[in-house]
């Protein structure tokens, strides 16, 4: 009661759609996440679901995933205020202000920072053209290494975790389609790290090095719960 009171209290102000945080009971070790507020896609989210493994073509992307994120009105000025500052600019570890190879490094809302063994944060790339690893090419690899280098940079300066214990990963399927990296704590399993949906970002550099086009060929394989739009679209299409 006490927490709710806490989250609709007047003089707490919410600055983007979702707020999650972690806390840790001193004795009993029991880590919990509050969602605020929480829609019923963020209650989906944490029931446990039946999952399929998609595998998408390029021409599955075009014909069915491109024309669903088309078709939904996906909400990300969440981001553009970060970029902006009108939001979160205090929590800005690290900023390349160049509007096409720069970026802004943020604590995930999953991280406290009271700790470094669940250490999270995520780079948005400052030009607003790339929805997911479907779109990028040769063309950003400069974007690509600097979010690497001095992604890695930043973070061993400010927490002194040096690159060689950090993941750092792209999400395919996003969770949203402005394109970001993630950057956690090698030993913390974090969500969505798992292999059929994190692409390690020192490989998508040296994929696109080696063919410009590499994320227009080739098939991806992406899980998607029971209750996903997505999923519904791959069934009728005959693809699952």
């Amino acid at each position: 009661r006490r927490l709710g009171q806490l989250l609709r209290s007047p003089g707490v102000t919410w600055l983007s759609p979702v707020i999650i945080t972690q806390q840790k009971c001193l004795f009993l070790e029991i880590k919990t996440t509050v969602v605020y507020p929480a829609t019923e896609k963020h209650l989906q989210k944490y029931l446990r679901q039946e999952v399929h493994l998609i595998r998408e073509s390029w021409e599955d992307y075009k014909n069915i995933t491109l024309p669903f994120i088309q078709s939904q009105s996906f909400s990300i000025q969440w981001v553009y205020n970060i970029l902006e500052k009108k939001a979160e600019a205090d929590r800005i570890i690290h900023e390349n202000q160049d509007p096409c190879n720069g970026f802004v490094l943020v604590p995930d809302f999953k991280w406290n920072q009271n700790q470094l063994d669940d250490l999270y944060l995520i780079a948005l790339i400052q030009r607003r053209d790339v929805k997911s690893l479907r779109d990028l090419t040769g063309e950003h690899l400069p974007l690509l290494k600097n979010i690497l280098q001095e992604g890695k940079e930043a973070i061993g300066k400010r927490f002194g975790v040096p690159g060689s214990q950090l993941r750092i990963y792209l999400h395919y399927q996003p969770s949203y389609y402005h394109l970001h990296v993630h950057f956690t704590a090698l030993g913390y399993d974090a969500p969505g790290s798992a292999v059929e949906r994190a692409h390690l970002l020192a490989d998508v550099i040296d994929n696109l090095a080696l063919d410009s086009a590499y994320y227009q060929k080739r098939a991806l394989t992406f899980a998607l719960r029971a209750d996903e739009p997505l999923l519904k679209k791959f069934q009728e299409a005959g693809r699952v």
